[in-house]
């Protein structure tokens, strides 16, 4: 097997593969051969990487319904389950269509903006406030590095379909960090009751 050939430029790697250089991973060659020429390396890295970050993103909104002490903040977190859900199975649908197996290149290394698996544990062990400041803190990392690498593959990737889903994901993380920012610092909320 050899690894694909195409050469990206220093500012392309830096920019959207600075999580794996950090982490110690390296491009994934194909199964059987380079992937179909609309796909470059910076298409598959930004995939292969998108799909853990908002793997990891769903862990943690899967906790706000029973653990957020904002009501408002549970209505934003839905509304974005839903959103990385439809965002998964576009960019899973984008690996096959690379021709890239999904080796999972980066299960356990935790990238600049992922949501570590240790936030996630101590977020399954505070409620109200502490759980809403803990969530808040790492959605708004996630959606930042989403932004950046969604630029970056818009700017060096190859596919176009690649390129307009991060277009749209750019778009979408844009959004949401606004209407959380704003949902952080608007006024006083209803809040749940205490759990007993």
């Amino acid at each position: 097997m050899q690894l694909r050939r195409n050469v990206l430029t220093r500012r392309t790697a830096a920019a959207l593969l600075l999580g794996l250089a950090v982490a110690g991973c390296t491009s994934q060659p194909a199964a059987d051969g380079p992937a179909p020429a609309a796909f470059n390396d910076t298409d598959t890295a930004w995939i292969q990487l998108m799909i853990p970050m908002d793997e990891r993103a769903s862990l943690l909104i899967g906790l706000t319904p029973t653990r957020a002490g904002r009501t408002a903040l549970t209505g934003w977190a839905e509304e974005t389950g839903r959103r990385l859900k439809g965002e998964l199975a576009d960019l899973r649908e984008l690996l096959d269509a690379s021709g890239v197996p999904d080796t999972r290149p980066h299960e356990g290394h935790n990238m600049p903006g992922m949501v570590t698996l240790d936030t996630v544990r101590r977020a399954r062990t505070v409620t109200g406030d502490s759980f809403d400041r803990l969530f808040t803190e790492s959605l708004r990392a996630h959606l930042v590095q989403v932004r950046m690498l969604c630029a970056s593959e818009r700017t060096s990737g190859s596919a176009a379909r690649a390129k307009d889903l991060a277009t749209i994901i750019e778009r979408s993380a844009a959004q949401q960090i606004t209407r959380l920012d704003a949902l952080m610092v608007s006024g006083p909320v209803p809040r749940r009751p205490a759990r007993t």
